[in-house]
């Protein structure tokens, strides 16, 4: 049986809601909302780590941030470590990777046992350090370091500097076209494609969209949940949605590629976002917190038996993308991954799912929280910092949202008493995933001012 291609387009930081198929109204993603009209819309899907290199460290192991060990920022992927491209390279595929990697370098103050300090992020990355992608290499540890908007460069497999000088969604999807017209016909690829927009541009501290955002974008409606909050949402949400719409620009001409090279129909798309963006909301940046709004992401899948308009009401999680990408590669997924295949919700009956999302959350706090169809519940250490530890022995409830009555996460119902015995079964369920995923069995105090 014929394998098919597996092309995964990864955004950085994006809503949800920047798009149409997930209700924005103004016209930012016309060509991913027809992927989603021809495959499967995942209504739910939730990052299990909203930091960008615990994220990508899940994406590509299936295993939770604490259990890679890159439990915040700036902790290497262990060279030992099994990838979804190893795998799937020892099955014939060819793998390849575009974009930000940011698994290489380790570095920073920690207490925890990360290994020697290395530092790639603005160097190219050794081979062991790709994490198995072997066959096509270009990329940067942290792009935002080796590029601007307009301007920048990568690092191919023979690490050497690869300039672009232009818009740098533009550049990414150039040369992925390029390796899409260079593929090798008589062998099935895995291409994992990692843009860094709609990510802000760190040393500019703003989003920088095309230039014609701001006239193109202007006349938004104002997310719900950010409304009546300060943030800085108001001067850059339309460059937001400026970048998000260059993806899909460029997602359309990637698109198109594969319809001339006669690869779209045995292609199969994955499309998804690391963690989503609150805009300094809920704490000082943009993630790192419990809120809907840093954890709701988009995901379509299209091809194989993702097809038919369908739309998933489930909830599920970024940790469930790897065992859904070896089984759509025809690759029995190994028993230690956590998540679960999504092909499952393809089908008329799944009723034995389990709606209920773990996330660990790092850097801004030491946090845990789950999400089920109704609550949010979620804790924390307030006395140690997230960033220098991974775990604690001892947490502190933190919020309480009714999700059904409250989407927006306005109230928090921590400190009502009322809520006593919803806080009880929910805790009991959080440390359930904390024991069977961190092998702890931490204390969780009542919240307290």
């Amino acid at each position: 049986m014929e394998k098919p291609n597996i092309l995964f387009v990864f955004t950085d930081q994006q809503r949800f809601d920047s798009m149409g198929c997930y209700g924005q109204p103004l016209e930012v993603t016309p060509n991913l909302d027809r992927l989603a009209k021809n495959g499967v819309l995942f209504k739910n899907a939730f990052s299990c780590q909203p930091v960008c290199g615990p994220a990508r460290s899940c994406l590509q192991t299936g295993l939770y941030a604490t259990q890679t060990g890159c439990y915040r920022n700036g902790v290497a992927l262990p060279t030992d470590m099994r990838t979804i491209a190893h795998i799937l390279s020892d099955n014939g595929y060819s793998v390849g990777y575009i974009g930000k990697w940011h698994l290489a370098s380790n570095g920073l103050p920690t207490y925890e046992d990360i290994g020697p300090q290395v530092d790639y992020r603005t160097k190219p990355i050794p081979k062991e350090r790709r994490g198995g992608y072997n066959d096509y290499w270009l990329a940067s540890d942290l792009l935002e370091f080796t590029s601007h908007p307009y301007k920048g460069h990568l690092f191919n497999e023979d690490m050497k500097k690869v300039v672009f000088n232009k818009y740098r969604v533009d550049a990414l999807t150039d040369f992925t076209l390029e390796y899409l017209e260079n593929a090798n016909k008589d062998q099935p690829f895995f291409l994992f494609l990692s843009y860094l927009e709609p990510h802000q541009q760190n040393d500019y501290k703003k989003f920088i969209g095309p230039k014609y955002s701001e006239d193109k974008f202007s006349d938004y409606e104002i997310p719900d949940d950010l409304k009546g909050k300060k943030g800085d949402w108001e001067k850059n949400y339309p460059d937001y949605l400026g970048c998000c719409h260059s993806i899909d620009t460029n997602f359309g001409r990637i698109n198109e590629k594969l319809k001339e090279l006669c690869l779209l129909n045995n292609t199969i798309i994955l499309y998804t976002s690391d963690h989503g963006c609150h805009f300094k909301t809920r704490n000082r940046e943009y993630k790192r917190s419990c809120h809907e709004s840093s954890i709701h992401i988009p995901l379509i899948i299209k091809g194989g038996s993702f097809k038919g308009a369908k739309k998933v009401d489930k909830l599920v999680s970024l940790i469930d993308l790897p065992p859904t990408i070896l089984s759509c590669a025809k690759i029995q997924p190994p028993n230690y991954m956590e998540g679960r295949d999504l092909e499952v919700l393809t089908q008329k009956k799944h009723n034995d799912w389990d709606d209920e999302i773990f996330i660990q959350i790092s850097e801004s706090q030491i946090g845990r929280a789950i999400r089920t169809e109704k609550w949010k519940y979620s804790i924390c250490d307030p006395e140690r910092n997230g960033f220098l530890y991974s775990k604690s022995k001892v947490y502190q409830e933190d919020y309480l949202y009714d999700l059904q009555n409250d989407p927006f996460e306005q109230r928090n119902l921590i400190e009502n008493p009322e809520y006593n015995d919803i806080k009880m079964t929910l805790k009991e369920k959080l440390l359930g995933f904390i024991n069977k995923i961190e092998k702890q069995n931490p204390t969780i105090i009542p919240y307290r001012v």
